[in-house]
């Protein structure tokens, strides 16, 4: 196979690579022990070197936003168990186990922490803000250290909000010690704070999204004949990881597997005109990114072609239709009438787009809002979207390309602009404003 029948990448390159060349020869890339040798990527330069935590600062006006939200809604305090909204107020990273661990916002004060006794070291480790962590013994209740603080913040009656993956008995325990409480959504409180991202939440993304693209280029001038979703997956997780991301994930999805959005466990090897359907992000600082690519190994038949133009057309789509003040639905309705247009169900049928058109995106991969159908929420500069409206065709092969996108008070803009076609499958990172 020469160059010219492997996709032509010229061009295609992020601003800081040279252009790329795809090194492909007709014989299998595996050794004798049936598996791929790791190409070395010592050469690849650190790309976060400067990047910028989240400050004591800006987590204090975080608590401070969530104390107002909390006043307008009259909700009295909000507990917190770990996972990204603990991150996001005190820094603290933590897990969830059968032991208790919580964070405390009051309405007015300082917010605590409550965890078991010997875990406390651990938990300072991550506190970013405030200084007050209370323990419990193994013998002892958690849920009356959660009553204590709260009654050290005068709350004693009113509105407990907490979020909808806060645990049964968390809510059991925390209503039996504190039966005057009223529990309630906590979302009001922590989505209205998380889902408006602000300049430096942004540039967490924007650099995420930078290693991601930069890895898609270390693994597209590698792809060979016969490499496996393995040892694809393994390469973009090294690719990023020598980039800067952390916590770095791939789905390689090869032939007709790629008609599943999120795979299959069949077994599939690169072959001569292999759909080659990836989807990859990493983070950094806690920041996410989330970009997908579809390519050929090969020579594109004329109908992946179409499709692949088809999607490439529907970005265009979501991303005209992504207006401020819009209802985040009206994105995914767009879509689905100009795939109709084409000759695809304007529902979720298959052949054509099974999943929403995209997915909110910050510090976890997939957050509220949606473009989806029937989402009313109007879309509101910081807000922060995947744009991916796939099509799938089962049994043959599937097309996703996915960028990211976050709303400015004049419309989208992109973190990563989506290729320019399927020759040059790439795109470009996007310089931030």
């Amino acid at each position: 196979m020469d160059k010219r029948h492997f996709l032509k990448f010229a061009g295609a390159g992020l601003a800081l690579s040279p252009a790329l060349s795809v090194a492909a020869n007709a014989s299998s890339s595996a050794d004798a022990s049936g598996t791929a040798p790791m190409p070395s990527l010592s050469s690849l330069k650190l790309l976060t070197e400067n990047a910028k935590p989240i400050n004591l600062a800006e987590r204090k006006a975080r608590i401070e936003h969530a104390q107002s939200l909390m006043k307008a809604q009259g909700i009295a305090a909000i507990l917190i168990e770990p996972g990204a909204a603990m991150d996001y107020f005190s820094g603290i990273q933590w897990w969830r186990s059968e032991r208790l661990t919580a964070l405390i916002i009051p309405q007015k004060g300082d917010i605590a922490v409550v965890t078991p006794f010997f875990e406390k070291p651990s938990v300072l480790e991550s506190l970013k803000v405030g200084d007050d962590v209370r323990v419990w013994q193994e013998h002892e209740s958690p849920f009356d250290v959660v009553a204590d603080i709260l009654k050290s913040r005068g709350v004693t009656s009113g509105k407990l909000g907490v979020e909808n993956s806060v645990r049964y008995f968390v809510v059991n325990g925390v209503s039996n010690a504190m039966p005057s409480l009223d529990i309630v959504p906590a979302e009001p409180i922590t989505r209205g704070c998380r889902m408006y991202k602000t300049a430096a939440e942004l540039t967490l993304m924007h650099k995420a999204n930078e290693v991601t693209l930069a890895a898609y280029d270390v693994v597209f001038k590698h792809l060979k004949l016969g490499m496996t979703q393995a040892e694809v997956k393994a390469l973009m997780h090294k690719a990023q990881q020598q980039l800067g991301g952390s916590n770095s994930w791939c789905l390689a999805l090869f032939n007709d597997a790629s008609a599943y959005p999120h795979g299959t466990n069949a077994k599939q090897v690169i072959q001569q005109g292999s759909v080659v359907l990836l989807d990859s992000g990493c983070s950094v600082h806690g920041y996410q990114s989330d970009i997908s690519r579809t390519l050929v190994f090969g020579e594109p038949s004329q109908k992946v072609t179409d499709v692949w133009n088809t999607v490439r057309e529907g970005q265009n789509v979501a991303f005209d239709a992504a207006k401020v003040g819009t209802p985040a639905g009206k994105v995914d309705d767009a879509v689905r009438a100009y795939y109709v247009t084409q000759g695809y169900d304007k529902d979720y049928a298959l052949p054509g787009l099974s999943h929403r058109t995209g997915h909110g995106i910050g510090m976890e991969g997939h957050e509220s809002v949606n473009f989806v159908r029937g989402e009313t929420a109007s879309l509101k500069k910081g807000m922060c979207f995947s744009n991916e409206p796939g099509l799938y065709i089962p049994g043959e092969f599937g097309v996703r390309l996915e960028d990211c996108l976050y709303m400015t008070d004049k419309g989208p803009r992109y973190f990563t602009e989506p290729p320019a076609s399927l020759e040059e499958p790439l795109g470009r990172l996007v310089p931030m404003v």
